[in-house]
């Protein structure tokens, strides 16, 4: 079935975006954003944002008034507790997309992303493929270059502001405070469709993404992927903790 973006298919989703919650939102982090105009009113596209804290997910579709369908780390869908109840359940029921990294069901995430922009719609997804585990920008992944180029449509970048210091990793609920969503202009790659299998475009393709986002959202980059940055700041936490005993 086509995906149309005025229909109410996904009735949470309309109702985080236009019902209580949306204004409830726009509220209380007053948003500022640059550049709505570079999200197609229609047509399939990719929008490709940094990523710093849970509720960028909750901030991104503020930038558009069509629906956007988030590709999220399986790790979402299967968490325990009251919080992975909660969070679970947002995301089932606003329709995203697991992802399991380094598993064969990562292609069954980008076959279902892609069913969605053949059908005209908008994918997020953010090519750092997980959170930023100090606020620096890290080397992206080439997923979301693959899938531009398989599909034939432009990649959006976007830079987003302030929702660390918001809701940093630790914090469960976030606090007040101010966003801002910077989104560039078009990236178009169709020129190098016949060289989508090829991995020095792919990491090229996603290089030049990484670098328009740095542009976007003034972070610090660092060239290495945030998981291997994650770890090597919890054995450097294992290592001070044992110099310490």
């Amino acid at each position: 079935m086509a995906i149309d973006d005025e229909r109410l298919e996904i009735p949470i989703y309309w109702l985080l975006r236009y019902g209580s919650l949306g204004p409830l939102v726009n509220l209380i982090y007053s948003p500022w954003i640059e550049g709505a105009e570079n999200i197609p009113k229609t047509g399939a596209a990719i929008l490709a944002p940094n990523h710093l804290s849970f509720i960028d997910s909750i901030v991104v579709p503020l930038s558009t008034s069509r629906r956007v369908t988030f590709l999220a780390k399986a790790e979402y869908f299967e968490g325990k507790g009251l919080k992975g109840f909660v969070t679970r359940n947002f995301f089932k029921s606003a329709g995203q997309i697991p992802v399991e990294r380094g598993t064969a069901r990562a292609s069954n995430a980008l076959t279902a992303a892609a069913k969605v922009l053949q059908n005209g719609g908008l994918i997020a997804i953010y090519p750092e493929g997980t959170r930023s585990p100090t606020g620096k920008l890290y080397r992206g992944r080439t997923g979301v270059a693959r899938l531009a180029l398989e599909n034939n449509v432009p990649i959006i970048p976007i830079g987003l502001h302030g929702t660390r210091e918001i809701q940093p990793p630790e914090r469960n609920i976030p606090k007040l405070g101010r966003v801002g969503i910077k989104i560039g202009e078009p990236l178009e790659f169709s020129h190098l469709f016949e060289k989508r299998k090829d991995r020095e475009t792919l990491r090229a393709v996603t290089d030049e993404i990484m670098k328009n986002i740095r542009d976007l959202s003034d972070q610090d980059y660092v060239d290495i992927y945030a998981d291997e940055a994650r770890r090597l700041l919890a054995n450097e936490k294992r290592n001070k903790s044992k110099a310490e005993d």
